[in-house]
């Protein structure tokens, strides 16, 4: 047996956007692999980052419980740590570097160690498990269990799937994109989770509590910008059964007012919904749930099946009221579809926000123009809208890889830079960000004299014809 910790590296603390939302949720891909350790026999403690203080908080607990082995694995279900933020890698790197000072074996997972292995292995990792990194984890885990003296080199030798360090830089063995693996299942760790602190926390912000799950891992769509690091294109959906028993459990057990559903794709598949719900209603264990799908998904069949099973908010890659951007994004959606899934869902009372994206490769002044008809065409009843950010590995990335310079990677989540050429800057896309949240939260206020002016200040700016008047009429209609 050995006693291991396992951590990550998102704490909400050093993003100052999430902190102020004050929408925290438990790591649970890291809950998940301590439940997996924990199967296997080890001693595992929980070090949760994500409403901590800070990075000062991490030696304390590694000392406390002295682990042979530290395995930082990232939450895959938490969206944002499929790019690399700045200061979660720093954090991570900070705790890697206190970790080995104090004796510990170190691993490392996540997408952006995948793509960077470098950064961690530097920081003194062992290794790092590239993708979902399951089969390399519990080999590693058997070898140091059966050899708790076994060097480093050892230790990882001849082991594919893993990143490790050699004389000419990192060495890498990946073993390609592979399914999810089959051996993650059963109940979370969530007994290792302090959940009075984050019901406190979610009560003092909002008044009630959430806590997350996951009905499935991957997402078999192929757009264009979206990395996949961990599981490609792959898709494995647990059984209907299966999820409603733990939504029953965390019903009972912690009580939560609400549910996010963290998959990429929620459902997917009508049946296995309406499977869900009637679960659901076998043992009186529904909790009001939010969920992220796809326009196209949001038939009237699907909208009926999600409002029986407890659905109350949906959200949708929206991404651009522009058909011309959506094609060369490869989304795969339609304009209408966006507006008829609003539809549908808004009409079973549940709630629909949309993800925006602004500045894509080829966006123009007239794609924008139209992502602002959509959202008022739409009425979402929120929006969420960035950037697009070139993630590592995907096409995306490859078509603007030139153009990255010194900033290659936001710091946190708000940071909403431009990282390549796009049609306009930093600026500009930050001011089209909140005049398209005014659309939303203030719909009945005129808002063309706010667009005719933005765009007439960013016509002089470039000073270039059309004149202010031509490009006013464009945005507006006519001012």
């Amino acid at each position: 047996m050995l006693n291991i910790l396992v951590g990550h590296s998102y704490f909400l603390r050093y993003d100052r956007k999430q902190w102020d939302r004050g929408k925290p949720y438990p790591p649970l891909a890291t809950l998940q692999i301590a439940a997996l350790l924990r199967r296997m026999g080890h001693a595992v403690g929980l070090f949760d980052a994500m409403l901590a203080e800070g990075v000062e908080e991490f030696a304390p607990v590694a000392r406390a419980q002295r682990p042979a082995l530290v395995v930082f694995y990232e939450d895959n279900f938490n969206f944002l740590t499929k790019m690399c933020l700045g200061n979660m890698r720093e954090a991570a790197c900070r705790m890697i570097a206190e970790a080995k000072a104090d004796g510990a074996r170190v691993l490392v997972a996540g997408s952006d160690a995948s793509d960077h292995p470098e950064a961690f292995l530097d920081a003194g990792a062992d290794a790092v498990l590239t993708g979902e990194g399951i089969g390399a984890l519990i080999e590693l885990a058997n070898r140091l269990e059966r050899d708790p003296l076994i060097s480093s080199e050892a230790w990882t030798d001849g082991l594919p799937g893993i990143a490790t360090h050699s004389p000419t830089g990192p060495r890498v063995t990946r073993l390609g994109i592979v399914p999810p693996d089959p051996r993650i299942t059963g109940l979370p760790a969530w007994d290792l989770v302090d959940i009075p602190r984050y019901r406190e926390f979610w009560m003092e912000r909002h008044g009630y509590f959430s806590l997350n799950m996951a009905a499935s891992r991957g997402c078999p769509f192929r757009c264009n910008w979206c990395a996949k690091p961990i599981w490609g294109n792959h898709y494995n959906q647990r059984s209907p059964l299966d999820v409603a028993a733990e939504m029953t459990y965390l019903k009972r057990t912690y009580a939560p007012d609400h549910i996010w559903m963290a998959d990429d794709i929620f459902g997917f598949h009508i049946d296995w919904v309406s499977a869900f719900a009637d679960e659901l209603q076998a043992t009186n264990g529904s909790i009001p749930f939010m969920i992220q799908t796809r326009a196209d998904l949001a038939s009237d069949r699907m909208a009926n099946a999600l409002a029986q099973a407890g659905c109350v908010e949906a959200w949708i890659g929206a991404e651009s009221g522009s058909q011309r951007v959506l094609d060369r994004m490869t989304k795969g959606t339609k304009v209408p579809d966006l507006i008829a899934a609003r539809q549908r869902l808004g009409a079973r009372g549940i709630r629909v926000g949309f993800f925006i994206q602004l500045g894509y490769l080829g966006e123009e002044l007239d794609d924008l123009l139209a992502t602002r008809t959509l959202v008022q065409a739409a009425a979402p009843d929120d929006i969420g809208v960035s950037v697009s950010y070139p993630l590592p590995g995907t096409k995306f990335f490859e078509e603007v890889r030139a153009q990255l310079g010194r900033k290659t990677h936001w710091d946190d989540s708000g940071d909403l830079a431009m990282m390549f050429q796009g049609a306009y800057d930093t600026t500009f896309y930050r001011e089209v960000r909140d005049l398209l949240h005014r659309e939303v939260t203030d719909p009945g206020h005129a808002l063309d004299d706010d667009w005719c002016e933005l765009l007439a200040r960013e016509h002089m700016h470039r000073n270039a014809e059309p004149t202010q008047a031509a490009w006013a009429r464009r945005a507006t209609g006519g001012c």
